[in-house]
C-alpha cells in the first residue's frame, strides 16, 4: 500500500470514528428524550432538565401522565426508572401512578449519593404494560445524560497521565534558599512600528539589564518564553509574521542568555490578530472611565470576529486615547522567565558531606544549615532523600523528618500504581507524625493536609489546613496552604468561602483554575472569566483555562467562543477531549454539526 493510500484510509478511518461520535453524542443523544413513536411517555418531565451536582448528591423530580383513552388505554401500567452506566446498573424501582378520570398521573422526587460512575451514565425511563410477569418494556426514554459537575474538576496536587507532575508539598527551609519560591517576571523588548529589527534603546537596554539582574538572583530557569507581538495598526502590516519575527529577534538580542536552554525550557510564540494582550492592558489603564473601560472590555469579550470588534472599540468615544496610549505598547516581544534561586556548598563543605554520608560511625562535622542547604541545592530527589535520612541521625529536628515525608509525597507523584502511591503516603505521614512529635511546624500540619486530600479523607485534610493556617503569617506559606483549602471548599461547596481563599497572586494555573471554579460556581462569570484568563497567561499547556472560559461561553449561549475555547483547550492538554464530547455543559453545541466539523478541522491543522 503506498504512503497516500495509507493516509486516504487513515482519514477515511477517522470519518467513520466522528460519525460513531456523532450517533453517540450529537444531536440523536439529546433529541431521543421526545421519541415521536412514544405514546406513553410523550409527557415525561425531568426536572431540572440536566441532572447536576450539588453537595455529594444529584436530585431531580421525575412528572408526568400516561393518557386514558378508548384507544391508548393502557393495561397494568407501570413505570420503572434506572440509572445505568457501561459497568454500573442502578434500578431506582417503580414510580406510583395515580388515576385520575383521564390520565394515570406520577410524581416522584429522587436524592442518590453521588458516585463517580454517574458521570457517564444514562437515565433512562421504562413504561411497561399487559403481564405483569413481563419483562419486556413496550416503551423507553432517555430523560438524561451524564451529570454537570465542574466541580470535580477542582485541582488538588493528583497526576494525571500526559500532564506535568504537579509540585506538591512544603520543605521546612534553611532561609538560605528558598528553592520552593518560583519568582516569575516579564519584560518587554520594544520595536518600531511595523518593524522586527533590534534597537539598541534606552528602554531596551534597560530592559536586558533588568533580565539579567534577575537571572543573576534566580538562575535556575524553569520556562523562558518570547512572545511576538504585533499592535492592530495598518504600519505592522497584514501577516502574523511580524509577530513571530520579533520573537526571533528578540532570542537573537537575549544571546547567551539563552543559548543554553533546552527546547522545553525555551519556547518562541506570536500572537496576532488577537485582543488578548490589549484586554491585559486595559485592566489597569486609567486614561478613561471605569465605565468607558468596562465597554470597551464588554466588546473584548464578545463573540464577534477581531474585525467587528475592531470596528465596533472605534465607536466607543475615548478609544481613540486607549489606541494612542496602549497600541504602541504591544509593538513589542514579551519575555516571561520562571527561574528559582540556587545555591550550594563550597569545594570543603561538599568534602565533609560526602565523608559524613558514607561513613555509619556518627561522623559529622557539618551544621544544621549546611546540610539543609546541601538538600535544597540539589535537584535530584534520591539526593534529597538520602541527604535528609542522613540527618535524622545527627539532629533533633522536625525539618530532616518533614523533609524526606515531603521528598515521599513527590515519588509517589511520579507513580501512576496505586499501591505504590499509598506505600509512599503511609511512609510520609509516618514521617511527618514524628517531625511533630518533635515540634509542631505549620509545613508539617499541611503536608498531611496535603496528604488526606490525596487519600479522599477531605474531612481530615481540611481540619489540618485550618489549623495550619493559624500556625503562620507567611505569605507564601498562607498563599500555599489557603490555595489547597479553597480547593477543598470547592468540592465541599461552600463556593463563596473558596473565592475569598484565592485572594492572592499565584503563578502556578491550576490555582488560577481553580479560583475561576468558585467564581463559575456562584454563577459570577465576570471573576471567573479574569481568573480563567491568568490561568491561561500562566500556562497555556496546562489547557483548563481554556476549558473554563469555553463553559463561561456555553453558560451566555455564545456558541461560537465556546467552541474556540474547546478547541484550545483540547489542542493544548489531549484530556480533555473526552470531557469535551461528554460533558452535559456543552450537549447543544455538541447538537450542532459545525462541533465535529470545528473538532476534525483542528486536527487536520
Amino acid at each position: 500500500m503506498s504512503l497516500n493510500s495509507r493516509n486516504q484510509f487513515n482519514n477515511s478511518m477517522f470519518n467513520i470514528l466522528l460519525i460513531l461520535l456523532l450517533l453517540l453524542n450529537g444531536p440523536a443523544y439529546s433529541k431521543s428524550i421526545i421519541a415521536p413513536e412514544n405514546k406513553f411517555l410523550k409527557d415525561v418531565q425531568l426536572t431540572p432538565a440536566k441532572l447536576k451536582l450539588e453537595g455529594d448528591s444529584v436530585r431531580f423530580t421525575l412528572k408526568g401522565s400516561i393518557p386514558i383513552e378508548s384507544v391508548l388505554s393502557p393495561k397494568n401500567p407501570s413505570i420503572r426508572l434506572a440509572f445505568n452506566a457501561e459497568d454500573t446498573k442502578l434500578d431506582l424501582g417503580g414510580v406510583e401512578l395515580k388515576r385520575t378520570v383521564s390520565a394515570y398521573e406520577y410524581e416522584k422526587r429522587f436524592a442518590l449519593k453521588f458516585e463517580p460512575w454517574m458521570l457517564g451514565a444514562v437515565l433512562e425511563v421504562s413504561f411497561f404494560q399487559g403481564k405483569k410477569e413481563s419483562q419486556a418494556a413496550y416503551e423507553k426514554q432517555t430523560l438524561a445524560r451524564g451529570i454537570i459537575a465542574p466541580q470535580l474538576m477542582v485541582k488538588l496536587g493528583d497526576v494525571y497521565p500526559d500532564e506535568p507532575i504537579p509540585v506538591v508539598g512544603l520543605y521546612i527551609t534553611s532561609g538560605a534558599l528558598d528553592r520552593e519560591t518560583l519568582r516569575k517576571e516579564e519584560f518587554t523588548i520594544e520595536f518600531d512600528p511595523g518593524s522586527a529589527n533590534y534597537k539598541n534603546s534606552a528602554a531596551n537596554l534597560a530592559a536586558l539589564k533588568q533580565i539579567d539582574a534577575f537571572l543573576e538572583s534566580n538562575p535556575d530557569v524553569q520556562d523562558f518564553r518570547i512572545t511576538g507581538l504585533q499592535s492592530p495598526e495598518t504600519t505592522e502590516g497584514k501577516s502574523s509574521a511580524l509577530g513571530m519575527s520579533r520573537a526571533e529577534s528578540a532570542k537573537k538580542a537575549l544571546g547567551s542568555r539563552v543559548s543554553s536552554l533546552s527546547n522545553s525550557q525555551l519556547k518562541l510564540s506570536s500572537r496576532w490578530n488577537d485582543w488578548f494582550d490589549l484586554r491585559l492592558l486595559l485592566k489597569d489603564y486609567k486614561g478613561i472611565s471605569t465605565t468607558r473601560r468596562d465597554e470597551l472590555y464588554a466588546i473584548l469579550m464578545s463573540q464577534e470576529s477581531f474585525v467587528e470588534q475592531r470596528e465596533r472599540l472605534k465607536k466607543v468615544p475615548g478609544f481613540s486615547q486607549v489606541s494612542q496610549d496602549l497600541f504602541p505598547r504591544l509593538r513589542v516581544a514579551k519575555v516571561e522567565i520562571i527561574s528559582k534561586p540556587r545555591a550550594g556548598l563550597d569545594m570543603n563543605q561538599s568534602v565533609k558531606l560526602k565523608d559524613a554520608l558514607s561513613r555509619n560511625d556518627g561522623t559529622n562535622a557539618l551544621s544544621l544549615a549546611e546540610w539543609a542547604l546541601a538538600a535544597e541545592s540539589t535537584q535530584s530527589i534520591e539526593e534529597k532523600a538520602a541527604i535528609y535520612s542522613k540527618m535524622t541521625e545527627f539532629f533533633r529536628s522536625p525539618m530532616p523528618y518533614n523533609n524526606m515525608a515531603v521528598v515521599r509525597m513527590r515519588q509517589a507523584q511520579r507513580t501512576l500504581d496505586k499501591e505504590s502511591k499509598e506505600v509512599l503516603w503511609a511512609e510520609a505521614l509516618r514521617l511527618l507524625s514524628q517531625a511533630y512529635r518533635i515540634e509542631p511546624t505549620p509545613q508539617t500540619v499541611h503536608n498531611q493536609g496535603q496528604i488526606f486530600a490525596f487519600q479522599r479523607n477531605y474531612w481530615e485534610a481540611y481540619k489540618k489546613l485550618s489549623d495550619a493556617s493559624t500556625m503562620s503569617q507567611n505569605p507564601d506559606f498562607l498563599q500555599h496552604n489557603e490555595a489547597l483549602r479553597g480547593a477543598l471548599d470547592i468540592l465541599r461547596g461552600d463556593y463563596k468561602l473558596a473565592t475569598l481563599r484565592f485572594d492572592y497572586k499565584f503563578t502556578d494555573p491550576k490555582d488560577y483554575f481553580n479560583k475561576g471554579l468558585a467564581y463559575y460556581m456562584v454563577s459570577d462569570y465576570t471573576n471567573a472569566n479574569m481568573a480563567f484568563e491568568e490561568s491561561v497567561v500562566q500556562g497555556r499547556a496546562f489547557g483548563y483555562g481554556y476549558y473554563g472560559l469555553a463553559m463561561i461561553a456555553a453558560a451566555g449561549g455564545q456558541e461560537e467562543i465556546a467552541m474556540i475555547q474547546l478547541k484550545k483547550a483540547i489542542a493544548a492538554n489531549r484530556q480533555l477531549s473526552d470531557r469535551a464530547f461528554r460533558d452535559p455543559l456543552f450537549e447543544e453545541l455538541r447538537n450542532s454539526p459545525a462541533f465535529f466539523a470545528e473538532m476534525e478541522s483542528d486536527r487536520s491543522q
